[in-house]
């Protein structure tokens, strides 16, 4: 149902693509609107378009006195809740949402969420190419991609998918999706999080919300995951990757083995573009609610086989004289290093660092030690990671990741892989991840064939 603002004052904080988004769908629903933003009016790119629409700035700073004068005041993801401005709006009860909030209350479509530390991104994607090959006129979005709100405005999907962050997750009010998947929890944005607790608690307001119709996807071999699952008031359907279940989708011997409700269905992980056995489990999530909602499962199951993979994660760029190079630039945390590194046999170069996050890097000393042969840092965590795992392996530091990159391929024998996978946020040298990924790709590219020796 649209909603109305007008003879509202609503406040948009922060000028990202979804803030700008956040600004077109308020003013578009008759609200005086002001966007609100840190930085600089001209550090900001495309606020030409709204200052036409007649929306005002209040940039380079959060001004108080602005928000307390405000009917509502609306955070693009990521936005801190802990800012002044913010803080004092709440407090003079001023309603303060997130763009997810916003969005669902005007969706007619069913949603489903997905979040997780980590696959949640190849989840969305594989959900979404299941439901739109299965003749459905789908949204996919959210923190992949486009923002959600930009669902709002049209009646006719038949569903909306969208990733979620714990960022977003923060804003909620009555969010209430129809599926809510968790894939798994691992240390991250410890930077953003005064504990591993307040991480989780944000992850699981995904199920503040449902009700006992609604459904939990859950993954059985997480025991954060499972830890959550008393407090979930929904039905709750599991995945593991380890072993055989009654209810729910299983695995043995190579095969998905989907139960429920005395139906049995198999899937051979191999006939998967996809690799490696977190993929088996974004791909275990992704099929469960099209198997729910009645999708044929040959078709989900075609579906899912062809989907090739995300830019920036486990992406083959070249195999140069011997040596495969992975950008993998999209793993910003620990956890997911772990799994891109177990898909490698040794030996591997890894170039990882960047901003640091505040996790620990200990969980990757293990692999460290089986099959890293050369450790290259760069960035702001160099320091912190050389500490951790530097006694391990041979570590060496570049400034820039093109000097990585030549380092890797002095380093690198041939039979050996080079990956990048830095564990880390890229905001220290780079806009995002993307063009940290594009960056090593253009490097590695450029790098000639090792002439014969005659």
């Amino acid at each position: 149902m649209r909603q109305d603002f007008r003879q509202q004052q609503v406040i948009v904080v922060g000028a990202g693509s979804t803030g700008l988004a956040l600004c077109r769908y308020f003013q578009q629903r008759g609200a005086g609107v002001v966007l609100s933003d840190a930085r600089r009016q001209e550090e900001i790119s495309g606020l030409s378009e709204l200052a036409a629409a007649g929306i005002s700035f209040d940039c380079g700073q959060h001004s108080t006195e602005l928000f307390l004068q405000a009917d509502l005041v609306v955070l693009s993801p990521g936005v801190p809740e802990t800012i002044a401005a913010v803080v004092a709006a709440r407090q003079a009860g001023i309603p303060v949402l997130g763009e997810i909030e916003i969005a669902w209350r005007e969706l007619t479509a069913p949603l489903i969420a997905i979040t997780g530390t980590n696959g949640k991104s190849t989840t969305t994607s594989v959900i979404g190419a299941i439901f739109q090959q299965w003749g459905m006129r789908t949204f996919v979005g959210g923190n992949l991609g486009l923002p959600l709100i930009e669902a709002t405005g049209r009646d006719d999907w038949d569903w909306v998918i969208a990733e979620l962050s714990s960022f977003q997750l923060e804003t909620i009010e009555q969010f209430r999706p129809r599926y809510a998947l968790l894939l798994n929890i691992t240390e991250d944005h410890l930077d953003r999080y005064p504990d591993m607790a307040s991480y989780i608690a944000a992850k699981a307001r995904i199920f503040e919300n449902l009700q006992p119709d609604d459904v939990a996807i859950l993954n059985a071999e997480d025991p954060l995951v499972a830890q959550l699952a008393p407090s979930i008031n929904a039905c709750q359907v599991w995945f593991s990757s380890a072993r055989l279940l009654e209810q729910g989708m299983g695995y043995e011997a190579g095969q998905m083995v989907w139960r429920w409700q005395g139906c049995e269905e198999r899937f051979t992980a191999k006939e998967l573009r996809l690799r490696g056995l977190h993929n088996v489990e974004n791909v275990m999530a992704a099929l469960i609610p099209a198997l729910l909602e009645g999708c044929p499962p040959q078709l989900a199951w075609s579906a899912a086989c062809a989907f090739a993979g995300l830019d920036h994660r486990m992406v083959a760029v070249r195999q140069l004289d011997g040596v495969w190079w992975f950008n993998d630039s999209k793993g910003t945390n620990v956890g997911s290093v772990v799994k891109s590194l177990a898909g490698l046999e040794a030996p591997v170069t890894l170039i990882a660092g960047g901003k640091d996050k505040g996790g620990d890097y200990a969980p990757l000393a293990e692999l460290v030690l089986e099959r890293v042969a050369h450790l290259l840092l760069i960035g702001e965590a160099s320091g912190r990671i050389a500490e951790a795992l530097g006694s391990l392996t041979d570590t060496r530091f570049a400034a820039t990741l093109q000097e990585a990159v030549t380092l890797a391929r002095q380093l690198t024998p041939s039979g050996g892989a080079v990956l990048l996978s830095p564990g880390c946020s890229s905001f220290d040298m780079f806009k995002n991840y993307g063009e940290r990924g594009e960056i090593f790709t253009q490097a590695v590219l450029a790098l000639p064939e090792k002439e014969c020796c005659r």
